[in-house]
């Protein structure tokens, strides 16, 4: 029984005789922003209009004219809008996204 426990052990621990498959690198289309916040400095200046700081977490943040408990949020040119305060993010398309 140990002998046959020691050629398992040998067996498991042995490096593989298949060559890894070549890294694949994929393209950058549009910069990364941070997925959960987004600071004023971040946003175009446009949308910098009624800025607070959030007493749970206490970073800053703008709500434009999106009300009260609200941030606005820019992923590109074409996409910014408003989510509840720390739960927008933008998707790997640029797009803004607002989860529960």
């Amino acid at each position: 029984m140990r002998t046959l426990a020691s050629i398992l052990i040998a067996l498991a621990t042995t490096a593989s005789a298949c060559a890894a498959a070549p890294a694949i690198r994929l393209p950058v289309v549009v910069p990364l922003i941070k997925a959960d916040w987004q600071e004023p400095q971040a946003l175009p200046p446009r949308l910098r209009n009624h800025c607070a700081t959030d007493v749970v977490t206490g970073r800053a943040y703008c709500s434009d004219d999106c009300g009260f408990q609200y941030q606005v949020y820019s992923c590109s040119p074409h996409s910014f809008g408003c989510c509840r305060v720390g739960f927008g993010y933008c998707d790997w398309n640029g797009r803004l996204r607002c989860h529960p």
